[in-house]
């Protein structure tokens, strides 16, 4: 499992960030304050406070699968 910080304030960067994680053959939450939903989900992930920074949390162990999504998260990370 890991762990990544994104943003994810604007309808359409949720869509993007659900296209992705639904190509993920493992699973993919979002959590935000005490709230985790399916992050493959569009209509959980846009229940989510967008004015704050979300938790994406990677449910695999494959290393190699969760770099190359992390990598693919690099436009929803802030610099």
């Amino acid at each position: 499992m890991k762990t990544v910080e994104i943003h994810i304030n604007t309808i359409n960067a949720i869509r993007n960030f659900v296209e992705l994680a639904s190509r993920c053959p493992f699973e993919v939450d979002l959590a935000s304050s005490r709230y985790t939903v399916n992050g493959k989900s569009i209509m959980g992930v846009a229940s989510l406070d967008k004015s704050k920074p979300v938790t994406v949390i990677i449910h695999s162990d494959d290393d190699a699968q969760c770099a190359e999504f992390v990598a693919q998260l690099k436009p929803f990370m802030e610099e």
